[in-house]
Formats: structure tokens, sequence, C-alpha cells
């Protein structure tokens, strides 16, 4: 796949994962979002920078301990420099959740013009409702969900969240943050009760569909490696591999 075009989708990926509360260290961005995403409480090494390795992990240290967080570093093929991964794992940081970033070209419309079930329908959610539902269906602590919806609502890539509701009863949700010709599918969900009917696929085919409308003609999503159910839908919606991410930690354990 072109790299040219994954540099691009991984922008887009940092931008609509920003968090409110982050921090720039001699090429590093530092998140520092106490929310359950770790893409938003993770550090992400774009530029190569000019101090030691030691010297930065020393500072964001700090700056996670004051942040009451786990210091995770996310690691890409476009993380800089590129022996830093290696060196990571020299330091004692265990490697852990292996993630697929998958790619889909909306070139036809009408593949994704899956009719809603009998029945049900879709609904707009704000960014704390959303924050709210999801969190819900999660289990996620409360603190954690308000943590969410100030991300969501200040997000520099606007957030658009839908439920999929029947007898006016939450059956799954997603939301999806379009940035030019580039969607990313985010927090995509289904009720415990609701699953194996295929309600992911036709809710990611609607707001595929509307994405769209709106002038995408790239979509993108990250799934961990290990959730098969999800990777199934999702290349049944023509999605591809198109790279890999993982995190590094010194205890992986207090990170999730």
């Amino acid at each position: 796949m072109n790299e040219a075009l994954l540099s691009s989708i991984e922008d887009a990926s940092l931008n609509a994962s920003a968090s409110p509360q982050q921090l720039w260290l001699d090429g590093w961005l530092v998140r520092l979002c106490p929310g359950k995403a770790k893409r938003a409480r993770s550090i992400n090494a774009v530029a190569a920078g000019r101090l030691p390795l030691t010297e930065k992990l020393a500072r964001a240290t700090v700056a996670y301990r004051d942040a009451r967080l786990p210091l995770i570093v996310r690691l890409t093929p476009f993380s800089q420099p590129p022996g830093l991964d290696d060196a990571l794992a020299t330091m004692g940081y265990a490697r852990f959740d292996r993630t697929h970033v998958m790619v889909a070209v909306i070139d036809d419309v009408g593949k994704y013009a899956t009719p809603l079930p009998l029945g049900c329908v879709l609904e707009a959610a704000d960014a704390a409702m959303y924050a709210t539902v999801v969190g819900e269906l999660r289990g996620t602590p409360e603190p954690q969900r308000a943590s969410h919806a100030d991300r969501l609502r200040l997000s520099p890539v606007p957030y658009q969240g839908w439920l999929l509701k029947g007898d006016c009863e939450l059956l799954a949700c997603g939301q999806f943050a379009r940035e030019g010709g580039l969607v990313g599918l985010y927090d995509v969900f289904t009720a415990p009760a609701a699953r194996g009917k295929g309600l992911a696929k036709v809710l990611c085919a609607q707001m595929l569909k509307m994405a769209a409308a709106q002038g995408a003609h790239t979509a993108y999503l990250q799934v961990e490696a290990s959730n098969l159910p999800a990777l199934a839908v999702y290349r049944s919606l023509g999605f591809v591999p198109g790279y890999d991410y993982h995190y590094r930690a010194l205890d992986p354990a207090a990170a999730t």
C-alpha cells in the first residue's frame, strides 16, 4: 500500500485522538489524557529529537507520574528514530496490544447501502452522550467517561457519534471523524445481548456511506489483532491491512 497514504492516515489518527492534556518533548508527543484509550495517554515518537533516550524517558516519567498515569510508548512504522523499538526492549519495556490499522477505499458507495434492520433507527449523539453510552457498555469508570467526553468535545477533528436502536433499546454504537478525504471509524461497540446479528457491519456501512457523502474517499480504523470477530466484520466491508502498531511499558498490566 502507498506509504504516503499510510503516513497521512497515521497523521489523521493522531489528530483525531488529540488529547487536551499533552506536551511536546524533544520530538515526542506526550499525551496525558486520563481515559481508557491508550492512544490518548501514550508517547508518540514522531521525530528523532536531540536528547539521549534515557533523559527523555526520565522527563516523561515525571510527566506521567504527575498525571498519575503509567508511562506507555506507542510504536508504529513511522516512529523515530527507527531503532527506538529495539532500544526500549533492551531497557525492559515489554511489548503488548498489537493493533492493526486497516484501510478501505470508498469507491463504490452502493456497497454500503445496507438497510437498517426492521424497526431499527439511527440516532445522532453528541460528545457527552456518546461517551456516556459507550462507557456504560464497556463498564468504564465515570472519571474515564468524563475524560472521553472532553476529548471528543475538544477534538480538532469533529466526531459524529451514532446510536443504533431497536424498540428504544440500544443495540450498537459507533462514531467517525473525517479530516478531508480521510475518515476514521472509532469506538464501534455492540451491546452483548445484540451480538451475532451483523449489527456492527450495518452500522459501519451506514457511517461509511455518510462519510462518503461528506467527501471522504478513504477510510481507516484501528482494531486489536486479537479481536477476531471485529476483524471479520471489517474485512467484509472491504478493509485490508495497512500497518501495525503496538505499545511498550515497563508494566503492561498497569497500562491497560
